[in-house]
């Protein structure tokens, strides 16, 4: 009978996990690489330690760039350790440990990423015990203590780690052969040009809506309109592409009085925004404040490693119906939370107080929460926040807070009025205003708008004087030129919004949620994706604006595979990987259409007989 005790050793993400988790463990002997104590060892990696193997350590061929060496297929891939002096020390420790363990309990970020990140260490470290892991979805103490009570089994999320390992190799097979590729067959003066499974669709999108933008040509149009009773009306006709025609229509009701010919009220209610996924508060944070994905995507994982938020690297805006009976907690840590003398949140909390909280669907749907659900507070009072913290954290409570409270109430009015010429058809006019009866959860926001419109809806919000169907009197026309103008420049928000839906325009709510599947990149990665295009001067940002430089526009003309290019082909790619996360697609169909696909471009690109030269990259960013 064994009588000795058993060592388990806990890994996380980064050092300040590790040490925190270690707290909790009662494991407070430091090593500086490693805490100990209680029976267990918590050690950490610095994020990624390993990578999957370069080319030329396959084979002596690829060392050097040449393209009679492509395409590029290892018949197994291999992983190494990250060169780095720091990483090899870290990686001795864990090994080290991993050898002496009798369980091991993988504490890595609860995504797709995280399992990534130590499966690969383990296999590096060829660990042969057995391995628990650690699933939660906040930081906070409470949290942590649950999760070890629960421990899941390590086999249970293998689709996860065989989904982030397809992705690993499809990036690296297209990205190492099609970027070889092109650069050989169309750079100048030695200059690299990157192509990436999401980076080149992302380019294609700001390229594509660039031209448009360039090559858009305004035309004139005349608007009808008139002003009764200090309101604006405009003919319902629409525009006149000539100005005869609206000359022709104006002189028609000159003069002649306008009535009123129906009154239409129309209630309705507006629910409150859905709960925040990491996209929509990407998109709220740059509209909003100008942050980029980047900065927002690094500002809520602080909030999250700090115990105030929950994790970030989230796609569903829904919580499972587990969280219910936690709200009201939560909502009593916001309560209390206080930046000075200032209780931001006692005011918007207190009506909500005394009963139970609204339980909607609209929020509370366990079949649309996967891994983990959408981002909300903890309920620990945050402190010691940043100013661009601070921005995010509020955007979040805010929201938490709104979905609770009722729907907002409203009436539409439609008021048509006609003016009848002396010959002809009568001519419609429409005028449409908005007024709130209950404003229901827009007190959470005040005045300050919380839609994603954009200002589109400022003129349907007007409160319109009282009309009476029937009555008439004089008024003043007006025709005003103007002129057609060009679609808007990607920005951040809408750069975001298009990789969610894979290029296509979308305003609804729950149709954007389905269109999600087919979405190009994950939402934790493509703030990395939009920055690497910066990086790469294939883009660069005037004031909010995104503009494609002239080394992106010739890149992208350049390349005639669609497969490289189109939003759509990767988002099917993509869906592929969310497929195989849950055991729907087998990921050796999908390398080996990789590795097809591969194949097929480097022989096109190969029968190319143009002279095609990509212009250096701009220094400018």
């Amino acid at each position: 009978m064994c009588t000795f005790a058993l060592m388990i050793v806990c890994i996380a993400e980064k050092p300040s996990v590790g040490r925190d988790i270690a707290r909790i463990l009662g494991a407070t002997a430091d090593h500086r690489s490693y805490m100990e104590g209680n029976g267990y060892q918590v050690t950490w990696t610095f994020g990624h330690l390993c990578e999957l193997k370069e080319p030329g350590d396959y084979c002596e061929n690829w060392k050097h760039w040449s393209l009679a060496a492509l395409p590029m297929i290892p018949q197994r891939f291999g992983i190494k350790l990250i060169d780095d002096k720091g990483i090899k020390e870290q990686f001795a420790t864990i090994k080290k440990l991993y050898d002496n363990a009798d369980e091991i309990i993988n504490c890595g970020d609860a995504g797709q990423e995280g399992e990534l990140i130590q499966r690969w260490v383990m296999q590096k470290a060829n660990v042969k015990c057995p391995v628990k892991r650690l699933w939660i979805s906040s930081m906070t103490d409470e949290a942590i203590r649950d999760g070890f009570a629960h421990l899941k089994e390590q086999k249970d999320y293998e689709s996860l780690y065989l989904a982030g390992v397809s992705r690993a190799i499809g990036d690296w097979l297209l990205g190492m052969n099609a970027t070889r590729l092109y650069t050989l067959k169309y750079g100048r003066n030695r200059q690299v040009l990157s192509i990436g499974r999401v980076q080149t669709p992302t380019l294609a999108l700001i390229v594509q809506r660039q031209k448009e933008i360039d090559n858009f040509k305004p035309e004139p149009y005349w608007v009808l309109s008139t002003i009764y009773r200090n309101t604006l009306f405009t003919a319902s006709s629409g525009k006149f592409t000539s100005k005869e025609e609206g000359e022709k229509a104006f002189s028609l009701i000159e003069g002649k009085p306008f009535t009123i010919a129906s009154v239409t009220k129309k209630n309705g209610t507006e629910q409150p925004r859905q709960l925040y996924d990491l996209t929509s508060l990407q998109v709220d944070c740059n509209r909003r404040f100008g942050y980029s994905a980047d900065l927002t995507l690094n500002t809520v994982q602080s909030l999250y490693e700090k115990k105030f938020t929950t994790y970030p690297r989230v796609d569903t805006q829904y919580l499972s119906d587990d969280i219910y009976p936690k709200c009201p907690g939560i909502m009593n840590g916001l309560f209390q939370t206080s930046f000075g003398a200032n209780r931001p949140y006692a005011n918007l909390i207190r009506p909500l107080g005394g009963k139970a909280l609204k339980k909607s669907k609209r929020v509370f749907d366990t079949s649309k929460v996967t891994d983990h659900h959408a981002i909300i507070p903890t309920g620990v009072p945050p402190r010691g926040l940043t100013d661009i913290e601070s921005n995010v954290f509020n955007l979040i409570a805010l929201r938490f807070i709104s979905v609770f409270y009722p729907d907002c109430k409203f009436a539409t009015t439609t008021v048509i009025g006609k003016v009848q010429p002396d010959n002809g058809k009568a001519i419609d006019f429409k005028a449409t205003g908005k007024e709130i009866l209950e404003p229901g959860w827009h007190v959470v926001y005040g005045k300050d708008t919380d839609d994603e419109n954009d200002g589109k809806q400022a003129n349907d919000t007007k409160i319109l004087p009282h009309f009476e169907k029937g009555e008439s009197g004089p008024h003043k026309p007006t025709l005003t030129e103007k002129m057609t103008t060009p679609p808007k420049h990607y920005t951040e928000a809408s750069l975001l919004r298009a990789m969610e839906t894979a290029g296509k325009f979308v305003e609804d709510e729950e149709l954007r949620a389905a269109l999600k599947e087919n979405g190009i990149g994950r939402p934790s990665s493509r703030a990395g994706i939009i920055e690497t295009l910066f990086k790469r001067h294939y883009i660069r940002r005037k004031r909010k604006n995104l503009e494609a430089t002239d080394t992106g526009i010739a890149l992208i003309d350049t390349i005639h595979e669609k497969l490289l290019t189109s939003a759509e082909l990767t988002g099917i790619w993509e869906k592929k990987l969310r497929d195989i996360e849950h055991h729907k697609y087998d990921p050796a169909q999908f390398i080996n259409g990789l590795k097809e696909q591969i194949t097929d471009i480097v022989r096109d690109v190969l029968s190319d007989n143009s002279r095609n030269m990509i212009p250096t990259v701009e220094d400018k960013g």
